[in-house]
């Protein structure tokens, strides 16, 4: 395996968890309704995300800080976008961050995966439980699910129903 690749592959997804977290914070700022439970979701995330961070220290692997200031950039940039698509009420700026976060989640239990089958062949990559992590990943992206689809409901009918 190249040391060059792995470390590209997991400095690419340690950016994605900075990207992550912010977009939650985001979010958290903009819907209290939803404090409680995209608290626990960011509580998750950093975790995850420390799991990431360990297993590059035990790999020596250098975090790019050029690759974490470009998540921190992309969120920024994607932000900006979000405003100008939504200058009023938020509701699609909330689907919008919804479906970034759970196409993150989606990356994050890939990277579960990938590293999952490479460790069946690079010993130095078994210390973690990719098999739970992926589980973990798949119950953070359900509950994101439920507020996305909640979310598309508010956001895109062209007009409501009355009764």
């Amino acid at each position: 395996m190249s040391r060059e690749y792995l470390s590209t592959y997991l400095n690419d997804h340690l950016a994605g968890s900075v990207t992550a977290m912010e977009l939650l914070e985001r979010l958290m700022d903009e819907t209290p309704d939803l404090h409680v439970i995209l608290a626990q979701l960011r509580a998750d995330v950093q975790a995850d995300q420390q799991k990431l961070v360990d297993l590059m220290s035990r790999l020596q692997i250098p975090q790019s800080r050029l690759r974490k200031a470009g998540g921190w950039f992309a969120e920024k940039f994607a932000e900006a976008k979000l405003e100008v698509d939504d200058q009023s009420d938020g509701l699609l700026r909330r689907l919008e961050r919804l479906e970034a976060l759970v196409l993150g989640i989606d990356g994050k239990l890939v990277l579960w995966k990938a590293l999952n089958a490479a460790a069946s062949v690079d010993t130095r990559l078994r210390e973690l439980d990719y098999i739970g992590l992926a589980q973990r990943a798949r119950e953070q992206r359900e509950r994101v699910e439920v507020l996305r689809i909640e979310a598309a409901r508010s956001a895109l009918p062209v007009q409501k129903e009355v009764a």
